[in-house]
């Protein structure tokens, strides 16, 4: 498959008084043109920043990218300019984000907001646009779009200000869509028809997708292969049906460990002990040694390399220093 995205060595960091903490720390993962690929991990592990980071939206924070390379293209994306990234978010990458009523504008409505990308991208005229607008609002299966477009986002019921964010971000054929938690704010009838409407046209444009999440539900339906995160690192990453038949990393198996089964007692469901860590005090060794219940002592002293297993599988973890292959990082 031909690679669309390529994340190398990504590193983010936050000024913080006179110190600089790093949040990220040598992040690596590809993306393949039409492929749906899930990032997850708890609050706090890094998802929503890595993809901050590929969209370059640091304006009014102390965020940048310290280290590494976002290739996008074939281009590095972390040497584009401000004005170079505004001309390539919306067109070629586009972003759907975790509570659409933060993200719409409250005083404009959804026909101005809507258009304003395509005018922007496509060149379009105003009618031209406006017709562009509907027609997009009727392919995410919103009703009466002629009228919504009228509307301001209070208006409408949480399900249908998300199906606004993907129409927006649809609306000029991005090659690429991250979408970070689309579904977290809305109820699980409500998000079924969401993930649905996210899979057909993610199929029917051959979009790749990068979708953020932290519900392996989600993940199991919707992508082909998945990394997972903890502590600003990638720990492992495979085919989303190997690592759900077979997680490795001590991490993974607790988050897979921890989903609800049917006829399980409530009492029953296992969790992982601890926090994720805070990135300006990071435990030596490795960052999850401290909530592993197979730790060895060497895990509080040195950072696992990231090994590869087998075929399209890698893991962090010093469990596997016996059948490495080849180690990555």
């Amino acid at each position: 498959m031909e690679m669309l995205l390529q994340v190398e060595g990504l590193e983010t960091e936050f000024k913080k008084e006179k110190q600089k903490i790093k949040i990220l720390h040598g992040v690596n993962f590809h993306i393949n043109k039409g492929e749906v690929l899930g990032l997850v991990g708890e609050s706090g592990s890094g998802k929503s920043l890595t993809s901050l980071s590929i969209m370059k939206l640091f304006k009014g924070t102390t965020g940048e990218i310290s280290g590494g390379n976002i290739t996008f293209n074939g281009r590095d994306l972390t040497n584009k300019s401000e004005s170079e990234m505004r001309k390539i978010r919306g067109k070629q990458i586009a972003m759907i984000f975790q509570e659409p009523m933060t993200s719409l504008n409250p005083v404009m409505k959804i026909g101005e907001q809507l258009m304003e990308p395509i005018r922007l991208h496509l060149g379009y005229k105003e009618n031209q646009a406006k017709e562009h607008a509907i027609s997009i609002l009727q392919k995410v299966g919103i009703p009466r779009a002629e009228e919504i477009i009228y509307e301001f986002p209070h208006q409408l019921s949480g399900g249908m200000r998300q199906r606004i964010m993907i129409a927006m971000a649809i609306s000029c054929k991005p090659q690429l869509l991250i979408a970070d938690e689309p579904t977290t704010a809305l109820d699980v009838t409500i998000q079924a028809q969401i993930l649905d409407l996210m899979k057909q046209l993610q199929k029917r444009e051959n979009m790749s997708m990068l979708l953020i999440t932290h519900d392996l539900g989600v993940v199991a339906e919707m992508c082909d292969r998945v990394v997972v995160m903890y502590a600003g690192k990638v720990v492992e990453e495979a085919d989303v049906f190997d690592l759900f038949e077979s997680p490795r990393h001590p991490y993974t198996k607790g988050l897979i460990g921890s989903i609800p089964k049917l006829g399980q007692k409530r009492d029953k469901l296992d969790s992982i002990k601890g926090n994720v860590p805070d990135p300006s005090n990071l435990p030596k060794g490795c960052k999850f040694a401290p909530r592993c219940n197979d730790a060895m002592p060497i895990c509080f002293e040195e950072e696992p390399p990231v090994m590869t297993l087998e075929k399209n599988r890698s893991c962090r973890c010093w469990l596997y220093k016996e059948e490495r292959g080849d180690i990555l990082v």
